[in-house]
Protein backbone atom coordinates (compact mmCIF):
# COMPACT_ATOMS: atom_id res chain seq x y z
CA UNK A 1 0.00 0.00 0.00
CA UNK A 2 1.14 3.78 -0.57
CA UNK A 3 0.43 6.20 2.45
CA UNK A 4 0.06 9.83 1.35
CA UNK A 5 1.02 12.35 3.13
CA UNK A 6 -0.20 16.28 3.55
CA UNK A 7 1.67 19.15 2.05
CA UNK A 8 2.35 20.13 5.67
CA UNK A 9 2.91 16.83 7.12
CA UNK A 10 5.92 17.67 10.11
CA UNK A 11 9.42 15.41 10.17
CA UNK A 12 7.42 13.87 13.58
CA UNK A 13 4.56 12.88 11.93
CA UNK A 14 6.14 11.42 9.21
CA UNK A 15 8.56 9.34 11.64
CA UNK A 16 5.50 8.11 13.13
CA UNK A 17 4.43 6.55 9.97
CA UNK A 18 7.61 5.64 9.37
CA UNK A 19 8.32 3.44 12.63
CA UNK A 20 4.86 1.75 12.16
CA UNK A 21 5.14 0.51 9.29
CA UNK A 22 8.86 -0.90 10.30
CA UNK A 23 7.18 -2.47 13.77
CA UNK A 24 4.49 -4.03 11.73
CA UNK A 25 7.63 -6.06 10.42
CA UNK A 26 7.27 -4.24 6.62
CA UNK A 27 10.14 -2.29 5.05
CA UNK A 28 9.20 2.06 4.34
CA UNK A 29 9.83 3.33 0.85
CA UNK A 30 9.78 7.08 0.47
CA UNK A 31 9.05 8.72 -2.38
CA UNK A 32 8.86 12.50 -2.96
CA UNK A 33 6.64 14.00 -5.90
CA UNK A 34 6.64 17.62 -6.50
CA UNK A 35 4.05 18.33 -3.83
CA UNK A 36 3.60 15.67 -1.73
CA UNK A 37 5.61 12.86 0.11
CA UNK A 38 4.46 9.24 -0.79
CA UNK A 39 5.35 6.22 2.01
CA UNK A 40 5.44 2.34 0.46
CA UNK A 41 4.48 0.21 2.73
CA UNK A 42 6.30 -2.84 0.92
CA UNK A 43 6.40 -6.79 2.76
CA UNK A 44 2.84 -8.24 4.13
CA UNK A 45 0.01 -5.72 4.10
CA UNK A 46 -2.14 -8.05 6.28
CA UNK A 47 0.60 -6.67 8.84
CA UNK A 48 -0.78 -3.26 8.90
CA UNK A 49 -4.39 -4.41 8.19
CA UNK A 50 -6.00 -3.29 11.82
CA UNK A 51 -3.92 -0.06 12.04
CA UNK A 52 -5.93 2.87 11.30
CA UNK A 53 -3.13 5.30 9.11
CA UNK A 54 -5.91 7.25 7.99
CA UNK A 55 -6.71 8.78 11.35
CA UNK A 56 -2.38 9.60 11.34
CA UNK A 57 -1.68 12.82 11.90
CA UNK A 58 -0.36 14.49 8.58
CA UNK A 59 -1.46 11.16 6.38
CA UNK A 60 -4.18 12.58 3.59
CA UNK A 61 -4.62 9.04 2.55
CA UNK A 62 -4.23 5.73 2.33
CA UNK A 63 -4.13 3.57 -1.15
CA UNK A 64 -3.96 -0.03 -2.34
CA UNK A 65 -1.52 -0.73 -4.96
CA UNK A 66 -3.24 -3.70 -7.61
CA UNK A 67 -0.33 -4.52 -9.54
CA UNK A 68 1.65 -7.15 -8.26
CA UNK A 69 5.08 -5.27 -8.46
CA UNK A 70 4.64 -2.32 -6.30
CA UNK A 71 7.62 -0.23 -6.00
CA UNK A 72 8.14 -0.05 -9.92
CA UNK A 73 4.91 0.64 -10.37
CA UNK A 74 3.15 3.69 -11.98
CA UNK A 75 0.36 3.39 -9.15
CA UNK A 76 3.28 4.07 -6.21
CA UNK A 77 5.15 6.82 -8.50
CA UNK A 78 3.53 9.55 -10.91
CA UNK A 79 6.61 10.99 -12.13
CA UNK A 80 9.40 9.97 -14.05
CA UNK A 81 12.23 8.29 -12.37
CA UNK A 82 15.59 10.31 -13.56
CA UNK A 83 18.60 8.29 -13.17
CA UNK A 84 22.06 10.65 -12.98
CA UNK A 85 25.12 9.09 -12.79
CA UNK A 86 28.42 10.48 -14.24
CA UNK A 87 27.23 13.82 -15.06
CA UNK A 88 24.41 12.45 -17.50
CA UNK A 89 20.48 11.92 -16.69
CA UNK A 90 18.99 8.93 -18.10
CA UNK A 91 14.52 9.36 -18.08
CA UNK A 92 14.82 12.53 -19.28
CA UNK A 93 13.97 14.72 -22.47
CA UNK A 94 17.83 13.65 -23.56
CA UNK A 95 17.82 10.46 -25.69
CA UNK A 96 20.94 8.97 -24.01
CA UNK A 97 23.29 6.75 -26.28
CA UNK A 98 25.28 3.95 -24.58
CA UNK A 99 27.87 2.31 -27.06
CA UNK A 100 30.77 0.12 -27.17
CA UNK A 101 32.17 -3.48 -28.21
CA UNK A 102 30.54 -6.23 -26.84
CA UNK A 103 33.52 -7.73 -25.48
CA UNK A 104 36.60 -5.67 -24.09
CA UNK A 105 39.72 -7.33 -26.18
CA UNK A 106 42.50 -5.41 -25.18
CA UNK A 107 43.02 -1.61 -24.12
CA UNK A 108 43.67 -0.03 -27.44
CA UNK A 109 40.87 -1.19 -28.78
CA UNK A 110 38.37 -0.12 -26.06
CA UNK A 111 40.41 3.43 -25.99
CA UNK A 112 39.63 3.76 -29.87
CA UNK A 113 36.35 2.76 -29.95
CA UNK A 114 35.43 5.01 -26.98
CA UNK A 115 36.82 8.09 -28.47
CA UNK A 116 34.89 7.25 -31.98
CA UNK A 117 31.93 7.14 -30.12
CA UNK A 118 32.03 9.98 -27.49
CA UNK A 119 32.55 12.17 -30.83
CA UNK A 120 29.91 11.35 -32.52
CA UNK A 121 27.26 11.78 -29.43
CA UNK A 122 27.64 8.49 -26.84
CA UNK A 123 27.32 9.69 -23.20
CA UNK A 124 28.15 5.97 -21.36
CA UNK A 125 30.37 3.52 -22.93
CA UNK A 126 29.79 -0.32 -22.35
CA UNK A 127 32.00 -3.35 -22.79
CA UNK A 128 31.57 -6.74 -21.65
CA UNK A 129 34.99 -8.28 -19.55
CA UNK A 130 32.49 -11.29 -18.69
CA UNK A 131 30.53 -12.81 -21.38
CA UNK A 132 27.64 -15.25 -20.97
CA UNK A 133 27.58 -17.22 -24.46
CA UNK A 134 25.59 -20.41 -25.69
CA UNK A 135 28.86 -22.39 -26.38
CA UNK A 136 31.51 -23.24 -23.56
CA UNK A 137 34.03 -22.95 -26.00
CA UNK A 138 33.36 -19.50 -27.42
CA UNK A 139 35.53 -16.60 -26.25
CA UNK A 140 34.09 -15.30 -22.39
CA UNK A 141 35.98 -12.00 -21.87
CA UNK A 142 39.14 -10.76 -20.23
CA UNK A 143 37.68 -11.10 -16.57
CA UNK A 144 39.23 -8.26 -14.37
CA UNK A 145 41.77 -7.65 -16.88
CA UNK A 146 38.82 -6.10 -18.97
CA UNK A 147 37.67 -4.48 -15.60
CA UNK A 148 41.08 -3.05 -15.35
CA UNK A 149 40.94 -1.37 -19.18
CA UNK A 150 37.41 -0.73 -18.92
CA UNK A 151 38.24 1.50 -15.83
CA UNK A 152 41.40 3.03 -17.56
CA UNK A 153 38.61 3.74 -20.39
CA UNK A 154 36.31 5.42 -17.83
CA UNK A 155 38.96 7.74 -16.62
CA UNK A 156 40.84 8.80 -19.91
CA UNK A 157 37.77 9.28 -21.41
CA UNK A 158 35.56 10.99 -18.76
CA UNK A 159 32.57 8.70 -19.77
CA UNK A 160 30.23 6.69 -17.20
CA UNK A 161 30.67 2.63 -17.86
CA UNK A 162 28.40 0.03 -18.17
CA UNK A 163 29.45 -4.00 -17.97
CA UNK A 164 27.53 -7.33 -17.40
CA UNK A 165 27.76 -9.02 -14.05
CA UNK A 166 26.86 -12.40 -13.83
CA UNK A 167 27.87 -13.30 -10.32
CA UNK A 168 26.94 -12.41 -6.68
CA UNK A 169 30.61 -13.01 -5.64
CA UNK A 170 31.50 -10.34 -8.54
CA UNK A 171 29.50 -7.76 -7.09
CA UNK A 172 32.34 -6.34 -4.17
CA UNK A 173 34.96 -5.97 -6.73
CA UNK A 174 32.65 -4.93 -10.13
CA UNK A 175 31.67 -1.69 -7.72
CA UNK A 176 35.10 -0.32 -8.03
CA UNK A 177 35.48 -0.65 -11.98
CA UNK A 178 32.06 -0.13 -13.25
CA UNK A 179 29.52 3.12 -12.84
CA UNK A 180 26.17 0.68 -14.08
CA UNK A 181 25.89 -2.87 -13.74
CA UNK A 182 23.86 -4.57 -16.50
CA UNK A 183 21.91 -7.52 -15.88
CA UNK A 184 21.84 -9.71 -19.04
CA UNK A 185 18.83 -11.33 -20.43
CA UNK A 186 20.18 -14.84 -19.07
CA UNK A 187 20.03 -13.76 -15.74
CA UNK A 188 16.88 -11.43 -15.68
CA UNK A 189 15.18 -14.23 -13.11
CA UNK A 190 18.45 -14.75 -11.12
CA UNK A 191 16.50 -13.67 -7.87
CA UNK A 192 19.98 -13.76 -5.86
CA UNK A 193 21.75 -12.07 -8.00
CA UNK A 194 18.76 -9.05 -8.31
CA UNK A 195 18.22 -9.22 -4.45
CA UNK A 196 22.01 -8.66 -4.04
CA UNK A 197 22.17 -5.64 -6.36
CA UNK A 198 18.91 -4.20 -4.27
CA UNK A 199 21.37 -3.57 -1.51
CA UNK A 200 23.94 -1.76 -3.50
CA UNK A 201 23.32 2.00 -4.62
CA UNK A 202 24.86 1.42 -7.94
CA UNK A 203 22.01 1.84 -11.33
CA UNK A 204 21.29 -1.62 -12.46
CA UNK A 205 20.61 -1.82 -16.11
CA UNK A 206 18.09 -4.59 -16.88
CA UNK A 207 17.42 -6.58 -19.45
CA UNK A 208 14.36 -8.73 -20.37
CA UNK A 209 14.48 -12.21 -20.99
CA UNK A 210 14.95 -14.17 -23.84
CA UNK A 211 11.06 -15.52 -23.44
CA UNK A 212 10.03 -12.74 -20.37
CA UNK A 213 6.54 -11.16 -20.39
CA UNK A 214 6.52 -6.99 -19.57
CA UNK A 215 5.00 -8.40 -16.24
CA UNK A 216 8.19 -10.74 -15.49
CA UNK A 217 10.50 -8.19 -16.37
CA UNK A 218 8.56 -5.51 -14.09
CA UNK A 219 8.64 -8.29 -11.25
CA UNK A 220 12.38 -9.29 -11.78
CA UNK A 221 12.48 -5.13 -11.44
CA UNK A 222 10.28 -5.02 -7.85
CA UNK A 223 13.00 -7.68 -6.66
CA UNK A 224 16.17 -4.70 -6.90
CA UNK A 225 13.79 -2.29 -5.94
CA UNK A 226 12.10 -3.98 -2.98
CA UNK A 227 16.08 -3.99 -1.50
CA UNK A 228 15.88 -0.79 -1.73
CA UNK A 229 17.72 -0.23 -5.19
CA UNK A 230 14.88 1.73 -7.19
CA UNK A 231 17.95 3.35 -9.53
CA UNK A 232 16.87 0.40 -12.48
CA UNK A 233 16.94 1.11 -16.30
CA UNK A 234 14.54 -1.41 -17.93
CA UNK A 235 16.03 -2.74 -21.25
CA UNK A 236 14.16 -4.13 -24.62
CA UNK A 237 16.28 -6.42 -26.01
CA UNK A 238 13.89 -8.70 -28.03
CA UNK A 239 12.16 -11.61 -27.50
CA UNK A 240 12.65 -15.43 -28.78
CA UNK A 241 10.02 -15.80 -31.23
CA UNK A 242 9.42 -18.21 -34.37
CA UNK A 243 11.19 -15.89 -36.44
CA UNK A 244 14.48 -16.81 -37.98
CA UNK A 245 15.28 -13.54 -40.07
CA UNK A 246 16.58 -11.79 -37.13
CA UNK A 247 18.48 -13.15 -33.96
CA UNK A 248 15.00 -12.15 -32.00
CA UNK A 249 12.01 -10.28 -32.37
CA UNK A 250 12.36 -6.39 -30.91
CA UNK A 251 8.97 -5.83 -29.32
CA UNK A 252 8.65 -2.10 -29.25
CA UNK A 253 5.44 -2.23 -28.14
CA UNK A 254 6.76 -3.08 -25.22
CA UNK A 255 8.16 0.65 -24.99
CA UNK A 256 4.81 2.27 -24.55
CA UNK A 257 3.67 -0.25 -22.66
CA UNK A 258 6.56 -0.16 -19.78
CA UNK A 259 5.97 3.69 -20.11
CA UNK A 260 1.92 3.56 -19.12
CA UNK A 261 3.18 0.71 -15.99
CA UNK A 262 6.18 1.75 -14.70
CA UNK A 263 8.50 5.30 -13.78
CA UNK A 264 11.48 3.50 -14.61
CA UNK A 265 13.23 4.79 -17.79
CA UNK A 266 13.30 2.36 -21.25
CA UNK A 267 15.74 2.08 -23.06
CA UNK A 268 16.40 -0.56 -25.92
CA UNK A 269 19.01 -2.93 -27.22
CA UNK A 270 18.86 -2.94 -31.03
CA UNK A 271 21.71 -4.99 -31.43
CA UNK A 272 20.93 -7.80 -29.72
CA UNK A 273 17.01 -7.23 -30.92
CA UNK A 274 17.54 -7.78 -34.66
CA UNK A 275 21.51 -9.38 -34.84
CA UNK A 276 21.70 -7.69 -38.34
CA UNK A 277 23.88 -4.63 -38.39
CA UNK A 278 22.09 -3.42 -41.48
CA UNK A 279 18.88 -2.70 -39.64
CA UNK A 280 20.33 -1.59 -36.30
CA UNK A 281 20.16 1.87 -37.06
CA UNK A 282 16.20 1.45 -38.35
CA UNK A 283 15.48 -0.08 -35.25
CA UNK A 284 17.09 2.84 -32.90
CA UNK A 285 15.14 5.03 -34.98
CA UNK A 286 12.00 3.32 -34.66
CA UNK A 287 12.72 3.23 -30.62
CA UNK A 288 12.97 6.76 -29.87
CA UNK A 289 10.30 7.37 -31.96
CA UNK A 290 8.48 5.05 -29.83
CA UNK A 291 9.26 6.67 -26.68
CA UNK A 292 12.31 4.82 -25.52
CA UNK A 293 14.70 7.05 -23.29
CA UNK A 294 17.79 5.76 -24.75
CA UNK A 295 19.86 3.25 -27.03
CA UNK A 296 22.71 0.81 -26.47
CA UNK A 297 24.48 -0.44 -29.32
CA UNK A 298 27.65 -2.40 -30.21
CA UNK A 299 30.16 -1.02 -32.11
CA UNK A 300 33.38 -2.22 -33.52
CA UNK A 301 36.17 -0.85 -35.89
CA UNK A 302 36.22 -4.19 -37.37
CA UNK A 303 33.14 -6.35 -36.76
CA UNK A 304 34.34 -9.30 -39.26
CA UNK A 305 37.77 -9.93 -36.72
CA UNK A 306 35.16 -9.24 -33.16
CA UNK A 307 35.65 -12.18 -30.37
CA UNK A 308 32.08 -11.46 -29.89
CA UNK A 309 29.04 -10.21 -31.65
CA UNK A 310 30.43 -8.81 -34.60
CA UNK A 311 27.95 -9.63 -37.48
CA UNK A 312 25.16 -7.15 -35.06
CA UNK A 313 27.84 -4.32 -34.29
CA UNK A 314 28.26 -1.34 -35.95
CA UNK A 315 31.26 0.51 -37.35
CA UNK A 316 32.38 3.88 -36.51
CA UNK A 317 31.18 5.69 -39.29
CA UNK A 318 27.41 3.70 -39.53
CA UNK A 319 27.58 4.53 -35.43
CA UNK A 320 27.94 8.30 -36.26
CA UNK A 321 24.97 8.22 -39.23
CA UNK A 322 22.74 6.61 -36.69
CA UNK A 323 23.47 9.08 -34.04
CA UNK A 324 22.99 12.09 -36.31
CA UNK A 325 19.80 10.77 -37.46
CA UNK A 326 18.33 9.84 -34.10
CA UNK A 327 19.03 13.16 -33.02
CA UNK A 328 16.46 14.49 -35.87
CA UNK A 329 13.92 12.22 -34.67
CA UNK A 330 14.27 12.93 -30.95
CA UNK A 331 13.76 16.52 -32.07
CA UNK A 332 10.89 16.00 -34.04
CA UNK A 333 9.02 14.40 -30.94
CA UNK A 334 10.37 17.17 -28.67
CA UNK A 335 13.43 15.47 -26.90
CA UNK A 336 16.91 15.86 -27.41
CA UNK A 337 20.21 13.77 -27.41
Amino acid sequence: MIIVMKPDASKKDIENVLKTIKDRKLRPHISKGKERMIIGAIGDERNLANVPLTTFAGVEKVLPILSPYKVVSREFRKEDTLIRVGGVTIGGRRIVVMAGPCSIEGREMLMQIGRDVKSSGASVLRGGAYKPRTSPYSFQGMGKEGLEILRAAKRALRMPVVTEIMDTRDIGLMTDYTDIFQVGARNMQNFALLKELGSTNRPILLKRGLSATIKELLMSAEYIASKGNDRIILCERGIRTFETETRNTLDLNAIPVLKKLTHLPVIVDPSHGTGRRDIVATMSLAAVAAGADGIIVEVHQQPEKALSDGEQSLRPDEFKRMVRDIGRVAKAIGRTI
